[in-house]
């Protein structure tokens, strides 16, 4: 199992539109085959930041999420030409 976190920054005055290409690009992916999990933050201390955890059953699942419609219509498309910058964290699991 794949288990990361993707941290995005935006300015504020996108915190709207940020939201509204995060609910359909969430809603999409958690109906992927091999996607176990895809949850969108705003972080409460910081809003003009986005916590993203995602888990995915393998690597062939995560490829095949990197290549649907909806990533490319509302992260490469959309989220990544807003923000300021990104961070990813892998996860290995303790237990």
């Amino acid at each position: 199992m794949l288990s990361f976190t993707v941290r995005l920054k935006f300015d504020q005055e996108h915190h709207d539109q940020v939201a509204e290409m995060l609910r359909p690009l969430s809603l999409a992916s958690r109906q992927e085959p091999g996607c176990i999990s895809y949850v969108a933050h705003f972080i409460e201390d910081d809003p003009t930041t986005v916590l993203i955890y995602e888990q995915y059953s393998d690597a062939e699942a995560l490829e095949s999420h990197r290549a649907t419609p909806h990533f490319h219509q509302y992260a490469i498309g959309g989220l990544y030409q807003l923000m300021l910058n990104k961070a990813v964290e892998n996860l290995t699991a303790v237990c």
